[in-house]
């Protein structure tokens, strides 16, 4: 599947929605875009330069992170694919189809919108930057789960710093990593977190508490925090 652009989407409950834009739209030293939508429920994470690749959206429950994967193919086509490989179709709309992984991961096939023109997302010169949507695979679905997200993106695997990390090596131009982690439970559903790449860690750190956020662990290469509403993320060593 040819994907031209992916979309990291933090997904938030209408409640907590308000607070947790402005947190995102903070960090990540972005402008919010005017809501959009029926009920104005998406916006936009505008950079100072460069293409936007994270997108924020109220939701009625739940929460959490999903991805939009953008394809010059035609949608029906895109699906038709996804399917065969394991995914099952949840919705269809006019530009969107929204299916869940074969581990029960949400996603959204797009339609490419930029025909015939790049988009540039911005890292020199970034103290840290939301590059990552993290998986979070229960044990007894992991094989799988890397299996359908290696052959849908066509991006190779290649083994992560740790032996529970599988990571998908993305094609230049692409803004968003797929790192996919084996987790200790052995059943349940795949969800996912969104991970920053910092220069700094500390920095970073002390930054995004100055925010909001919260400390949750440390660990030699990543800190584990939580949002102002409770969303977990990590800050990674690694180059923006």
């Amino acid at each position: 599947m040819d994907i031209r652009w992916v979309w990291a989407f933090l997904d938030t409950p209408t409640p907590d929605a308000e607070q947790s834009w402005a947190f995102w739209a903070t960090v990540t030293r972005s402008r919010l875009s005017e809501p959009r939508g029926e009920r104005r429920e998406f916006a936009t994470l505008l950079p100072e330069r460069g293409d936007a690749w994270v997108k924020v959206q109220r939701v009625l429950e739940g929460g959490g992170v999903h991805v939009d994967l953008d394809v010059e193919v035609p949608l029906p086509e895109a699906a038709a694919e996804a399917t065969r490989l394991g995914a099952v179709e949840v919705a269809r709309h006019d530009e969107v189809v929204v299916l869940r992984s074969p581990g029960g991961m949400t996603f959204c096939l797009t339609s490419w919108a930029n025909a015939g023109s790049a988009l540039q997302q911005v890292r020199e010169g970034q103290p840290d930057l939301l590059d990552q949507v993290c998986l979070d695979v229960p044990s007894g679905s992991f094989a799988r789960e890397v299996a359908f997200w290696e052959t849908l993106t066509g991006w190779p695997k290649r083994p992560g710093s740790l032996p529970e990390f599988v990571s998908l090596t993305r094609p230049d131009g692409i803004p968003v990593r797929f790192l996919l982690q084996r987790l200790g439970e052995p059943t349940g559903t795949v969800s996912a977190h969104v991970d920053l790449a910092a220069r700094d860690r500390g920095a970073t750190r002390e930054a995004h508490v100055a925010a909001g956020a919260e400390v949750v662990s440390e660990h030699e290469f990543w800190t584990v925090m939580h949002d102002p509403v409770g969303r977990t993320y990590c800050l990674t060593d690694r180059r923006p």
